[in-house]
Parts: C-alpha cells; structure tokens; sequence
C-alpha cells in the first residue's frame, strides 16, 4: 500500500507478538500453490493475484492448485487478507483483512472464472466496507487514499459492476472520491493533472506517481489486466483542459485520467523512467515497479508512443530487479501485453516462462488474448487494526506500485 508515511521495521516483532499465525518462520514450508519462494506474509495474495492475472493474459491456464490456494485465501466474510498461513482457521478481529489484497483477487478470480461465488462475496465486503466519501482506505476505516479507491474501481469494472453505481450512504461514488485526490489547474508547473495518494494534515495535495498511475486507470473504470493496444492506437496525450473548467465536481473520470496520463508521460521524458527515494538513501534511484505501473496507465489510455518510452526501458534494466519476483514478472507481463509488446521477447527474455516458474506448473497454454479479446476457446471451469500499518511499513520492495497498492512511500 501506497502510505505518506514511512513506519519503522521494529514495530513488527511487537505487534505480531500475540499472533503466532500472523508471522509464518521463514523457514516454514511455503504452500505448493503459491507462487514466489519468499515469505508472503505481506503480499501472498497480491504476488498470487498478479502472477495469475498476468499468465491469463498471455494464454497460460495457472494449475488448478494455485487458482484453489488464492480462493481458499478468503475469510468467511469475503474479504481477504494479505495472507493467511493457516486458511482453515477462522478469521477474526485480528485478521489484518484489507481493500487492496481483497480487490486484486477480485480481478484475478473473476479472470481464471470459475469462483463467481468468492469473487461475488469480495464484491459485497467491498462495497460494505466503502467510505462516507464513496472511497476506500487500505484498511476498513481508515480514510480513503487514492490507491485504494482505485484498485477496489477496478475489481468492480472486472466484476461486472459499474463503479460509479455503487455509492456510499451518503449518495457518494468512487469517483467522487478519487477526483477530491487530484492536483488540478491552479498547481504550478508539471504536476497539474497528478493525483496525491492522500492529502496531508492541511489539506495539501503532493503529486505521487503511483497514485496517479492507478488512477489514469481507473479513471477508465479499468483494471490491472488491459487488451493490448493495436499498432495504430495511438491516442495523444493532453493535459487538464483548464480553459473549460477546473471544477472537480464538474470534470469526467476520463478527463481526469488524462490529466493524469500527461502528468505521467511528463514525468518518463527526461530518464525513461520514475525515480524515487527510499529511506535512509541519499539520492532518488529508479522505480522499477512504478515505470511498470506507468506503462499499463499509459497503455489503458490509449497513448502507445508514450507507453514505448518506459517499456523500452524496463527492457533493458528490469532483468535483475524482476528475477525469481513473481510480482515483478507479472507486472512486466501485464505491462508489455498492455503496450502491445510481446511478454515472450522482452529484451530477449521470456517473461512468462520465467513467472511460470515461480508457481505451480500450469494446466497448459493458449493462443494469448489479442485486439479483440477473444481466444480460440474459452471456459468459466476452471476492522481497522494494527495490522495493515506493519504491512505499510514492510512489503516495499516486493515489486508492486500501484499494483500493488501495498507498498509504502517516502
């Protein structure tokens, strides 16, 4: 999850101290369905999720293993937590159950298709969980951030659901949410068109290239996993139309995705990629995961020259931040798919056989999905705790920007 702030490493032991399941040993045996052999007690769910969002993209069909591991991940009350060592356990007070691990496995359950109950379940938890506002906090009751709103927007659009249909009590949208986090015309500089994650303590928005990266796409109402774009989609990219107005009540989701979009390819000019500066570090270094997310925001909007940029670049440095992550190897599937590049010759690398290989070994291959969607055939078988700060503090690194929405920001 995406945070505005930095949490210290060594509130960890403390607060897990009293649940024994909730800090799995490294040395545990990890469940033969997972993907990833690092320890998941804060992204299981999200790594799962990506890895098979990512191979239905490119025409694998994941092991039936790992479809059941994910679906299994799921509490009673339809909300999913970052993970569960023990999934026959009963989910209680203290199950640290959140917006983000919750709404990607939306998306990818209702892409394998097969669990329309589970995926119908989360929908429910979601929208019980939605904000005065109409957004979504990381965690239930917190405040909304733009991560959060825009990933939970986009399990909605892969559930079938309208996003702007599901309202709060209070008659408010996702969309009305997610517009209050947007820098609009009267910003200085570049940063017009940027989304903030959230605001500070004043009010004050920041421009955060992951928030605006997972807003440019669900401000498309679209999801993490996108048709690739054709060789002649190649739509321009404009910022904010300030001559119009620059009401946010008044201005569209879409419009608001483009002013995002801009912020975005602005940002990719000068390096090829997003930069930013971990803790502790004396200079801003390259933002692997968050270049990626760009591509995928770029590419939902329709700009392919734009996308090039950062894709081009992930192609030649991404080898070592993404080996062995299968996070980061869907990320980059996801991505390249999007733009219209090909996962299976990327930068002379096959991205999808190198995630297969985090996982399961998959029930087999298809023709990956093109232009329209379609595949030679096609089958539907197939509360507010201290939990979700110490994963804020802890799953940086594990190669999700916004897609993660889990990751924390300096």
């Amino acid at each position: 999850m995406a945070a505005s702030v930095v949490l210290g490493l060594a509130a960890a032991p403390a607060a897990f101290a009293d649940d024994p399941s909730a800090k799995p040993s490294p040395k545990a045996k990890l469940p033969a369905g997972l993907y990833g052999g690092e320890d998941p007690q804060y992204d299981g769910v999200w790594r799962q999720s990506v890895a098979l969002l990512a191979q239905d993209t490119a025409g694998v069909t994941p092991a039936r293993k790992a479809v059941g591991w994910l679906a299994g991940q799921q509490c009673a009350s339809g909300g999913f937590a970052p993970y569960r060592a023990d999934a026959d356990s009963t989910c209680d007070v203290k199950t640290p159950v959140d917006s983000n691990a919750t709404a990607v496995a939306v998306q990818a359950l209702a892409a394998v298709g097969g669990h329309s109950t589970e995926v119908g379940k989360a929908v429910e938890w979601l929208k019980s969980k939605q904000n005065e506002d109409g957004g979504w906090g990381y965690a239930p009751g917190g405040p909304s951030d733009a991560n959060s709103t825009s990933v939970v927007i986009g399990a909605l659009a892969a559930a079938g659901e309208k996003p702007e249909g599901v309202k709060s009590p209070r008659g408010k949208s996702a969309y009305d949410a997610l517009m209050a986090f947007q820098l609009g015309c009267d910003t200085k500089g570049a940063e017009s068109g940027a989304f903030a994650y959230q605001p500070d303590k004043q009010g004050r928005l920041a421009a955060n290239a992951d928030a605006s990266a997972a807003a440019a796409l669900a401000g498309l109402g679209k999801g993490l996993a996108l048709e690739p774009l054709g060789k002649d989609d190649n739509e321009d990219v404009t910022a904010l139309d300030c001559a119009e107005t620059d009401s946010k009540d008044a201005r569209e989701p879409d419009e608001a995705a483009g002013g995002a979009a801009a912020y975005l390819a602005a940002a990719l000019k000068k390096d090829g990629h997003l930069s930013a500066l971990a803790p502790g570090a004396d200079k801003p270094a390259p933002d692997y995961a968050n270049t990626a997310d760009a591509v995928i925001a770029l590419a939902a909007g329709g700009h392919r020259d734009a996308a090039g940029v950062p894709l081009r670049w992930l192609e030649k440095n991404s080898a070592a931040w993404a080996k062995g992550n299968p996070a980061a190897l869907g990320t980059l599937v996801l991505a390249a798919h999007a733009a219209g590049a090909d996962p299976r010759d990327f930068g002379g690398k096959d991205l999808v056989q190198q995630l297969n290989a985090t996982g399961p070994k998959p029930e087999g291959t298809q023709p990956a999905k093109g232009a329209s969607g379609e595949r030679a055939s096609e089958s539907d078988e197939g509360g507010f705790n201290v939990f979700w700060i110490i994963g804020v503090g802890l799953v940086a690194g594990v190669g999700i920007g916004f897609l993660l929405s889990n990751r924390k920001k300096t």
